[in-house]
């Protein structure tokens, strides 16, 4: 019963910082959204800026649902569909679910994995519109 209690009043709380966390939201965003406007602008593909926001939607259904699935100690969604979203392009979704929902924040070597695949995201904008993809296109 203590344990549901420190539950509810946590989830009460609601986000904390959330004027911060929107500013970080939106700094971690404008790389891959300057990025797939730059390549819809240029005839490579519009995809980019079409699957950010879709697979975000997704992941932070995935995350309400595996949320909701915790609650009710029922199955859950296993970390690596959750990872899997993330690095299809839903972070920016996972990131919001993340801090919306109070999911998935205190596991570290969950944070690890995802703060990776974020670094990915932003390595490889920065790759493709300062670089030219001259960097990443010498690894594959």
């Amino acid at each position: 019963m203590a344990r549901e209690q420190t539950v509810g009043r946590a989830e009460a709380q609601g986000v904390r910082n959330p004027r911060l966390k929107l500013l970080v939201l939106a700094g971690l965003c404008l790389l891959p959204l300057l990025g797939s406007l730059q390549m819809g602008l240029s005839g490579q593909s519009w995809l980019p800026l079409a699957l950010y926001p879709a697979v975000s939607l997704i992941s932070l259904l995935l995350y309400w649902q595996d949320k909701q699935q915790a609650r009710s100690q029922a199955w859950r969604t296993p970390e690596k569909v959750l990872h899997a979203s993330e690095l299809l392009g839903g972070w920016p979704g996972a990131l919001l679910a993340q801090q919306l929902f109070r999911h998935k924040t205190r596991k570290l070597s969950y944070q690890l994995v995802f703060w990776a695949i974020v670094a990915v995201h932003q390595l490889f904008w920065i790759d493709h519109l300062v670089l030219g993809g001259r960097w990443l296109g010498q690894l594959f």
